[in-house]
C-alpha cells in the first residue's frame, strides 16, 4: 500500500500553495513530509476562491511527485470571488457559490471539466454547500422550506454540474465528495449524503476536532472515530478516509489524537490538511513515529464494532451526545439506519426521533427480544408515540433536578454523596411498573436517572441526560458505570477520561485523552465472557483477572475484572484469551 499497511498517508495542496510552488520549494517540502509522515498520496487543488492554477504548474507538481512514487489526485474547493457576469450583492458565507446564478453555475462546470481533464480522481473540499438566500434563491425556492429547496438544488448541481460534466471529459474519473465534521447541520446547507451517494463514487470525512472547549462547533474528540463509522455505514465500502488539520490544536497531543482516532475507526486514508501548514511544523515530527506504532498494533485487527446508534439522515437533536458517551469509554457504532442485522442492543438519542417510523421499528425490535436505550431527549420528542405503543409509561415533568447525590439501586453500598451539582430533567414513572437502576437527588428528593421497563421479550432503558451533556464526563464513576452497563454487551470499562474501541475479532483499543486531568487513570474492564486474561498485543504482557463481578439488575450477572493503568496520550490494544 505504501508506508503503512492499514492506511495511506495523504496531504492536501490548496490552489494558492500550488500556484506559488517552485521546483526547489516543492523538493524541500517533499523531503520534510517524506521524512516525518511518509507521503503516499497528494490531492492537488486546481481552484479555490479567486485562484485557478495553470495546467503547466499542475503538471510540474504532479510529475515531480509521481517520480517520487507519490500518487496524485485532483481537488476543488467550491468557493469563488465575485467575477464579471455573476450577480452582485449576494451574502455568501465563506464565498460559497450561489447555485441558482447562471454565471456561477457555468463557472463551476468549467472548473470541474478542467480538473477532470487532468486527473482521474477528483475530491471536493467541504465548502460544497450553499447558504445563499439571495433574491434569485428566494424566488426559486417558492413555497418550499430552505432544507427541501437546498436538497433538490444540490442534487441537481451534483448530477448536472459536477459528475456528468466530469465524466463527459474523462470517463475514467472518480468523483469524491468530502463531508465536513458538522454532520448535525448537513441538511440545512444542501449536504445530502442519503441521495448524493447516487452521483458520487466515494466520500471522504472531516475528522478535525481542534479545541472542543473553544471552537464554534464544540466537537468531542471522539468525533474523529464516530463520524468515520457513520459515513462507512452510510456508504458501505466507499468511505475513502478522514481529514484533519492543525488549526486550534494548541498541543501536539491534541493534533495527534485526531489521527489516532481516525485510524482506530478503520479509515483507508489519513488526510493531513494542508501542505503549507505542515512544513517545518513541530506538530508533524512525531506523526510518522506514532502512525508506525498504530499500524503495527492494528495488524490483523477486525472491523470496528459498538452499540448501534441510529442517527437518520437530515436529523439533529442532542447533537454529539453519542460522541460524549464515546468519550467516557462506551464504544458506539453510529449509523443512519435502524439496525436490522440481529443487533442485541441499540441506542437512540433525540436525533433518532426525526425518523417518523422509529417507534414502530423500536417496538418490534424490543418485543422480539432486543434491548434498547433511549435518552430523555428522545423521550421528549417521541413520548406520546412510545406510550401509545406500550413501550413505557414514563413522562418528563418539565422540571429539573439539581443532583448532588447518586444511588445505584442494585448495590447495597451504592451511595455517592456530596457531588458537584449537575442539572438533570425529571422523569416521572409508575413505581414498580418500571424500575430505577440509578437515582439522583438533592436533599429529601430524588428522581430516576436510569429507568428500566420490559416489553415483550425485550427491555427498554431510559437514560437521563444532563442539561449540559458534557457534564457526563464529571459524573462519579459509580453512576457512569450504570450507564455503561446498560449500553454494553459483553464488557464495559469503568473509569473516566478515555475511549474504548472494540472490534469483531474481540480486540479492544484503549486511549486516554490529554485533557485537564493529566494523570494516569485506572481503568477496570468488566466482562461476562469466559476470559482468562487480557494480553497487550504490542508487548505481550498478560493481565490477569482481579475479581468476580456481579449485579443482578443487569444482563451482566457474572464475569471477571481486569485492571489497566492508562497514561494520558497512550494507547493499548488488548486481546481476550
Amino acid at each position: 500500500m505504501g508506508h503503512f499497511n492499514r492506511f495511506k498517508t495523504v496531504v492536501y495542496i490548496p490552489a494558492q500553495v500550488a500556484a506559488g510552488f517552485t521546483k526547489d520549494k516543492l523538493a524541500y517540502d517533499y523531503a520534510f513530509l517524506e521524512k516525518y509522515i511518509g507521503l503516499d498520496k497528494v490531492y492537488l487543488e486546481t481552484h479555490r476562491g479567486g485562484t485557478d492554477v495553470e495546467q503547466a504548474q499542475l503538471l510540474m507538481i504532479r510529475d515531480y511527485l509521481e517520480e517520487q512514487g507519490v500518487e496524485v489526485s485532483g481537488g476543488i474547493t467550491t468557493t469563488i470571488d465575485d467575477f464579471e457576469g455573476a450577480e452582485a450583492g449576494k451574502q455568501r458565507l465563506f464565498r460559497t457559490f450561489c447555485y441558482t446564478d447562471p454565471a456561477m453555475r457555468g463557472r463551476l462546470k468549467e472548473i470541474v471539466e478542467y480538473t477532470a481533464g487532468i486527473f482521474d480522481e477528483v475530491i471536493l473540499d467541504d465548502f460544497y454547500f450553499t447558504n445563499c438566500s439571495c433574491e434569485r434563491c428566494i424566488r426559486e425556492k417558492g413555497e418550499m422550506d430552505w432544507v427541501s429547496f437546498r436538497r433538490k438544488l444540490m442534487e441537481d448541481v451534483s448530477e448536472n454540474l459536477v459528475v456528468k460534466p466530469a465524466r463527459a471529459v474523462n470517463p475514467r474519473v472518480r468523483m469524491v465528495i468530502k463531508y465536513p465534521n458538522w454532520r448535525e447541520s448537513y441538511h440545512f446547507t444542501g449536504y445530502v449524503p442519503g441521495t448524493q451517494s447516487r452521483f458520487f463514487d466515494a466520500t471522504y470525512t472531516g475528522t478535525e476536532t481542534r479545541s472542543p472547549a473553544h471552537t464554534d462547533q464544540h466537537l468531542p474528540e471522539y468525533l474523529s472515530s464516530s463520524l468515520i463509522r457513520y459515513m462507512e455505514n452510510a456508504w458501505p465500502g466507499r468511505n475513502g478516509g478522514g481529514w484533519f488539520d492543525t488549526y486550534q490544536c494548541w498541543s501536539v497531543d491534541r493534533y495527534l489524537e485526531q489521527a489516532y482516532l481516525t485510524a482506530f475507526a478503520g479509515a483507508k486514508e489519513l488526510m493531513h490538511f494542508q501542505w503549507n501548514d505542515l512544513i517545518d511544523n513541530p506538530f508533524v515530527a512525531p506523526m510518522g513515529l506514532m502512525l508506525s506504532r498504530i499500524d503495527r498494533m492494528m495488524e490483523d485487527i477486525g472491523k470496528p464494532v459498538g452499540i448501534p446508534t441510529c442517527i437518520p439522515f437530515e436529523a439533529c437533536g442532542e447533537n454529539h451526545l453519542e460522541m460524549r458517551f464515546g468519550m467516557v469509554g462506551v464504544p458506539v457504532e453510529t449509523t443512519p439506519f435502524f439496525p436490522e442485522n440481529g443487533a442485541k442492543k441499540v441506542f437512540l438519542t433525540e436525533s433518532a426521533a426525526q425518523d417518523g417510523e422509529i417507534v414502530p421499528k423500536l417496538a418490534a425490535y424490543v418485543r422480539e427480544g432486543g434491548v434498547a436505550a433511549i435518552t430523555t431527549g428522545f423521550l421528549k420528542k417521541a413520548g406520546d408515540a412510545l406510550r401509545k405503543a406500550g413501550l413505557t409509561m414514563a413522562t418528563l415533568t418539565g422540571n429539573s433536578v439539581h443532583v448532588t447525590r447518586y444511588h445505584v439501586t442494585g448495590d447495597e453500598a451504592g451511595y455517592v454523596e456530596h457531588q458537584r451539582s449537575v442539572l438533570f430533567p425529571e422523569i416521572l414513572h409508575g413505581n414498580n411498573n418500571e424500575w430505577s437502576l440509578l437515582n439522583g437527588g438533592n436533599g429529601d428528593f430524588h428522581a430516576p436517572l436510569v429507568l428500566r421497563s420490559s416489553y415483550g421479550l425485550g427491555r427498554l432503558y431510559i437514560l437521563a441526560i444532563p442539561e449540559n451533556a458534557a457534564e457526563l464526563y464529571d459524573l462519579p464513576v459509580e453512576a457512569l458505570d450504570v450507564y455503561k452497563r446498560v449500553l454494553s454487551e459483553d464488557l464495559y470499562a469503568s473509569g473516566r477520561g478515555f475511549s474504548m474501541f472494540t472490534y469483531e475479532d474481540g480486540s479492544l483499543i484503549l486511549y486516554r485523552y490529554v485533557k485537564k486531568d493529566l494523570h494516569p487513570e485506572l481503568v477496570t474492564i468488566h466482562t461476562t465472557e469466559a476470559v482468562t486474561a487480557l494480553v497487550d498485543v504490542s508487548s505481550g504482557h498478560r493481565i490477569e483477572p482481579v475479581r468476580e463481578s456481579r449485579n443482578e439488575d443487569f444482563e451482566h450477572t457474572a464475569g471477571h475484572c481486569f485492571g489497566i493503568v492508562l497514561e494520558p496520550g497512550r494507547f493499548i490494544r488488548l486481546k481476550r484469551v
